[in-house]
C-alpha cells in the first residue's frame, strides 16, 4: 500500500486533503476550517499554508479528488513534480502536552 501524506497543520494531524475536503464542502474562511478541523488552533505556524487552499489563496484552484479507499494519492499541491513514494503503513501520533 502506497500512503503519502502531506500534513498541513502537525499539532492536530491535519492532512492537506482534509483542508481541500473542507474547502470544497463550503469552508470560505480561517474561521470554517478552524471550525471544522481545529487547523491553526494549536501553535498556529500553519495558519499561513491552510489559507492558501480557502478561495482566493495559491493552492484555492486545485479541485479535490475524492478517491476510494486504498487508491494510491502521489501528488500534493506543493509536490514539485519530484514524488516520494513510501511503501510502508504510517502511524501518525499526536501527544500533546
Amino acid at each position: 500500500m502506497i500512503i503519502i501524506l502531506m500534513f498541513i497543520c502537525i499539532c492536530n494531524a491535519i492532512t492537506e486533503r482534509q483542508v481541500q475536503s473542507a474547502v470544497a464542502d463550503g469552508a470560505i474562511t480561517m474561521s470554517d476550517l478552524q471550525a471544522r478541523l481545529g487547523v491553526a488552533t494549536s501553535c498556529g505556524c500553519c495558519a499561513e499554508t491552510a489559507e492558501e487552499y480557502l478561495p482566493g489563496g495559491r493552492y484555492a484552484g486545485q479541485a479535490t479528488v475524492r478517491q476510494e479507499a486504498g487508491t494510491p494519492v502521489l501528488n500534493a499541491a506543493n509536490d514539485s513534480g519530484l514524488v516520494t513514494i513510501v511503501e510502508t503503513m504510517v502511524a501518525v501520533s499526536v501527544r500533546r502536552a
